[in-house]
C-alpha cells in the first residue's frame, strides 16, 4: 500500500495504491500524518489504484473523515472499484464520504 501525499489547489491529494489491509493499515498510520495535521482543508483520496480495504483500512479513513471533521475539513473518495463500492455501501462508509 502506498499513500503519496501533495498539495493541490488549496486542498490535499492523496493517492492511495494497492492493498489497505491491516499491515499496510498498520504503516499507513504514520503515512496519514500530513492528511491530519492538514484536516481543516479539503482531503482528496484518489483510490483508483486501491484493489482492497479491509476493515483497518476502512478504520483509517475513518480517521481522517473524523480529523477533518473536528477541524472544519471535508474528505472526498474518488475512482473507487466496484468491489470497494460494495464495501462502503453494506458498511455504511458510502454515507461518510463524498463518493466522486
Amino acid at each position: 500500500m502506498i499513500f503519496e501525499v501533495k498539495e493541490k489547489d488549496g486542498g490535499i491529494l492523496a493517492t492511495v495504491s494497492g492493498r489497505l489491509d491491516t499491515p499496510s493499515a498498520v504503516m499507513a498510520q504514520e503515512e496519514i500524518v500530513p492528511l491530519l495535521k492538514n484536516a481543516d482543508k479539503v482531503i482528496t483520496l484518489d483510490c483508483t489504484n486501491l484493489e482492497y480495504i479491509s476493515s483497518s483500512g476502512l478504520r483509517l479513513l475513518l480517521t481522517i473523515r473524523k480529523e477533518a471533521s473536528a477541524k472544519g475539513g471535508k474528505v472526498i473518495v474518488e475512482h473507487i472499484n466496484d468491489e470497494i463500492k460494495k464495501v462502503f455501501m453494506m458498511t455504511g462508509f458510502f454515507n461518510l464520504f463524498e463518493i466522486r
